[in-house]
């Protein structure tokens, strides 16, 4: 039983260990706000001028239907050829019932298309109507895309439903907080891209403001999500700096593809170097939430688990963590860039090229630079979050066990005994692997039940 000495000797250590990290947190998120109220975008684009690839000409427009068959016939745009004598071509046609009311109409299917099979009976598509303008010319129906609404919808409630039901109401928070990332993404970085404000700042500021809210709206106010929220913004800081330094050096210049050009024509206050740039740093952000985050959880476990552990230890244990999470998270990385690159892949791979060559090439070499920066900045990041996280653990205590317990109210008294016997034996095996020298030992009696932990 602690004495009333010791619990208001507790209870300032763990005031002084949140006003550290208020000290620190409050600054940036003051100095954050400041730089987004500076660098909102106005929103005139009075002087852009983009061509609308979905406009259409007066009589001509873009309608949906679902289509009945598909067959390989003569194509509808052959037939000024035959009227001319020549031999109609073949191609793939979709017949196609428009959703306005009336007859089949037979749409004509590009080659690429075709050879895909992407377009079956019983899909619905958007075909370009061209009826209005072309009166026994071309096709005057012509595929533009599939529509892909309901099957898209129904993926992205499924998501919704999972993750809802695995992580309750920190997995709806979380849902709740990418929404408000993406409004950040949308009405913040990319106008303020458009209007040529400076891209590592807009970066930065809107990388923090993201992370600020999603941490805190899903995690809670605690001291672990603020030793998280340190840890990202670290590793933001590192990845910003080591963007800044690779786009430079490595002479990316964005002008490798047909969007970027139109970017540039379109808009030339735009920045190629500066959105790649912006890219390189928010790239990485939701991996690098994702470790700070956890490795935070982690040793707030393993401390409770073993309080009486030394702080030595205890660092030694979630870095063995740490290292497990670090080689995982790069292969993650690598692989979500290369499958998101996979045409590119496969078509640089048909060159006759040496590895090297291919890989500091235009049109890998943006793709690596993000790979390695990414993962420089998370790697870096894991180590001071843990310090950061063992520093405050040890100063907040056990106290904080009841602000993360919020999901965990319907634990039953066998889950509990259970956890318990789990628990024991994991910190003993965590502990026999810390290492001996200078640190303090920790016999198993010392490792508490997670009864005791939660009162």
């Amino acid at each position: 039983m602690e004495s009333s000495e010791q619990r208001a000797s507790l209870i300032g250590t763990r005031r002084r260990a949140n006003l550290l990290l208020g000290a620190i947190l409050v600054p940036i998120g003051i100095i954050t706000i400041i730089g987004m109220m500076l660098l909102w975008p106005s929103g005139d684009r009075s002087e852009l001028s983009v061509a609308d690839p979905y406009a259409t000409a007066p009589g001509a427009s873009f309608d949906t239907g679902k289509v009945q068959r598909v067959a390989l016939e003569d194509c509808p745009s052959s037939q000024p050829t035959v009227d001319a004598g020549g031999e109609a071509q073949q191609c793939q046609v979709a017949h196609t019932v428009p959703d306005a009311g009336g007859s089949a109409v037979p749409v004509e299917l590009n080659p690429e298309i075709a050879r895909s099979g992407a377009v079956e009976a019983g899909d619905t598509i958007r075909y370009l109507n061209l009826e209005g303008i072309i009166q026994g010319g071309s096709a005057p129906y012509v595929f533009v895309d599939s529509v892909r609404t309901i099957p898209m919808a129904a993926l992205a409630v499924l998501y919704a439903v999972v993750v809802i039901s695995v992580a309750r109401w920190r997995g709806l928070r979380a849902i709740v907080g990418l929404v408000g990332a993406l409004f950040v993404l949308a009405q913040f970085i990319l106008p303020g891209l458009v209007e040529g404000k400076p891209p590592l700042l807009l970066a930065l500021v809107g990388s923090v403001v993201i992370m600020i809210a999603v941490l805190y709206f899903a995690h809670g106010f605690s001291a672990r999500t603020s030793t998280a929220l340190l840890g990202t913004i670290f590793g933001l800081g590192i990845t910003a700096l080591l963007a800044a330094w690779a786009t430079d050096t490595a002479n990316l210049t964005g002008t490798g593809n047909d969007t970027s050009t139109t970017l540039v024509n379109a808009a030339p206050e735009i920045s190629l170097t500066g959105i790649i740039l912006c890219g390189l740093i928010i790239s990485g952000l939701g991996v690098l939430n994702d470790v700070t985050i956890t490795q935070s959880s982690a040793v707030w476990e393993l401390y409770e688990l073993a309080p009486n552990t030394s702080a030595r230890r205890l660092f030694a244990g979630a870095m063995r963590i740490g290292r497990d999470h670090i080689a995982s998270t790069v292969y993650t990385i690598a692989f979500a860039y290369a499958g998101a690159a996979l045409p590119l892949l496969i078509l640089v791979s048909l060159y006759d090229r040496s590895l090297v060559d291919t890989l500091t090439s235009g049109e890998l070499a943006e793709e690596v630079v993000r790979t390695l920066v990414g993962s420089i900045g998370l790697v870096l990041a894991i180590p001071l979050t843990t310090l950061v996280a063992v520093l405050v653990v040890k100063a907040v205590g056990v106290g904080q066990r009841a602000q993360h317990t919020d999901d965990d109210d319907d634990v039953s008294s066998a889950a509990l005994a259970a956890e318990d016997a789990a628990g024991l034996a994991v910190g003993e095996r965590i502990m026999a692997q810390g290492p001996a020298a200078g640190s303090e030992g920790t016999d198993a009696g010392a490792l508490p039940r997670r009864r005791d932990i939660r009162n």
